[in-house]
């Protein structure tokens, strides 16, 4: 049986970093329905993935169309709606994970499966942290919320391919024993 291709799902490429990442625990965002979440960093020279996240975005608005027309007479243009892909540079420019990088917030009621290089199945929550790079299984879809409309980004499934520099200004235990000196412990 071949795969259907479905137009508005995405496979981020390998250099994407987890920001904000909420993949173990749904977490309620000022009194909203929990959910899982991750801010994906996608560099701008990633054009790859950009085209791809461009084209799930224009197919997400094209199927929404029922959706985001309503009640009203006629389907508001893409242009004007609130899409999921960002621009860091504009939208962070204090940040330096985000420099030079567009970004999205993915977010979704169930769990997203996560896993490995190898696609070996991830249990230990400390391997996944904002600052890992990997690759984000998502997928666009339109919505219409009492009159806020768009398109917006849902969380499927996550790979870490590699350790990154932790952000937020929290370092890894790891780290910081790696090189104490015992020695020093009782002086």
């Amino acid at each position: 049986m071949a795969n259907k291709v479905i137009r508005t799902k995405v496979i981020t490429g390998p250099n994407t970093r987890f920001s904000y990442v909420n993949a173990w625990e749904a977490k309620s965002v000022n009194g909203g329905t929990p959910k899982f979440s991750v801010s994906l960093i996608i560099p701008k020279d990633d054009l790859a993935t950009i085209t791809k996240i461009k084209a799930a975005i224009q197919a997400a608005y094209e199927e929404g169309e029922a959706k985001l027309k309503g009640t009203g007479k006629t389907v508001p243009p893409l242009a004007v709606l609130k899409t999921p892909l960002r621009d860091g540079d504009l939208e962070r420019p204090d940040d330096l994970a985000y420099a030079d990088s567009y970004f999205i917030n993915a977010n979704s009621s169930t769990a997203p499966n996560i896993v490995d290089a190898d696609c070996r199945k991830i249990v230990d929550h400390s391997e996944i942290y904002s600052g890992v790079y990997g690759r984000a299984s998502i997928n666009m879809y339109a919505f219409n919320i009492n009159g806020n409309k768009g398109i917006a980004c849902g969380l499927n499934n996550l790979q870490k391919l590699r350790d990154g520099e932790p952000l937020g200004g929290r370092s890894r235990a790891e780290d910081d024993f790696a090189t104490v000196d015992d020695e020093d412990f009782l002086n």
